[in-house]
């Protein structure tokens, strides 16, 4: 077995002297082929051996808005004659060319809060954020409360799906590490106030719902260690009232003429 430094490079096409040599054909065939390439057939740049006796002839391209880009003519010729045809013309990007960014598909795309008010979004059959709503959801209180209630979904929040969810909340605006809560007063913490609402289910050991409508969290999902200048507890303390300083006066024993 060889290494990848000790494996034998493979060779570079030998280039076909003939086929290099067809430098105005090529361009010929490339004003003819391309009628808009009139006038944007800048410089000849090189020749390259692409194949036995198959030769690309490439020219710079001046047309606006693609800089970088080569016209290219690809030439061959048969084995012993001299007469050189033209295979294909083409317009390639060369080193430093201006393209378009590769494509991704939406799904990729997406990013979150992008859904907007007649959006829609559909969900792949086998997304694994969902499980079969007929299955255990293996969170106890979820499966007590939906026979309770008689109510059934197609599909529930598996497992992946809850700590996606759960990671997310928890890493954003509203976890602990927000800078309102940074800034919330010592022991202000989401789980001690009064208008915290707890999740049902597997996520009500760490989040709930803010139900406090004077707070910027009121009606998101906080996490119980989330914090705010809101806290149900947080007493203003009543000041004293300030003794008078210097002479009084009593405006009713003063007689008016």
């Amino acid at each position: 077995m060889t290494s990848a430094a000790t494996r034998p490079r493979a060779r570079a096409a030998k280039i076909d002297q003939v086929c290099a040599d067809a430098q105005e054909l090529a361009r010929a065939a490339l004003l003819a082929a391309i009628p808009e390439a009139d006038g944007s057939v800048g410089k000849y740049i090189e020749a390259e051996g692409t194949g036995e006796r198959l030769v690309t002839h490439y020219f710079e391209c001046t047309l606006t808005g693609y800089r970088g880009w080569r016209w290219a003519v690809v030439v061959t010729r048969i084995s012993r004659s001299k007469h050189v045809t033209v295979c294909e013309t083409a317009l390639l990007p060369g080193d430093g060319a201006l393209t378009t960014p590769a494509w991704v598909p939406w799904s990729e795309r997406l990013q979150a809060g992008d859904v907007g008010v007649g959006d829609l979004l559909p969900t792949a059959p086998d997304d694994e954020r969902l499980a079969p709503g007929y299955l255990m959801s293996d969170d106890p209180a979820v499966e007590d409360d939906q026979w309770e209630l008689g109510l059934g979904r197609p599909r529930v929040l598996s497992r992946i799906g809850r700590q996606d969810a759960a990671q997310r909340w928890y890493e954003g605006d509203h976890g602990p590490n927000a800078p309102i809560a940074k800034a919330a007063p010592d022991g202000a913490s989401c789980v001690g106030c009064g208008f915290y609402l707890p999740l049902a289910g597997a996520l009500k050991q760490n989040f709930g719902v803010c139900g406090n409508e004077y707070a910027a969290d009121d009606g998101r999902v906080v996490s119980s260690d989330h914090a705010c200048g809101a806290f149900s507890e947080l007493f203003t303390e009543a000041q004293p009232e300030a003794e008078p300083s210097g002479p009084a006066y009593d405006d009713a024993a003063i007689e008016e003429l």
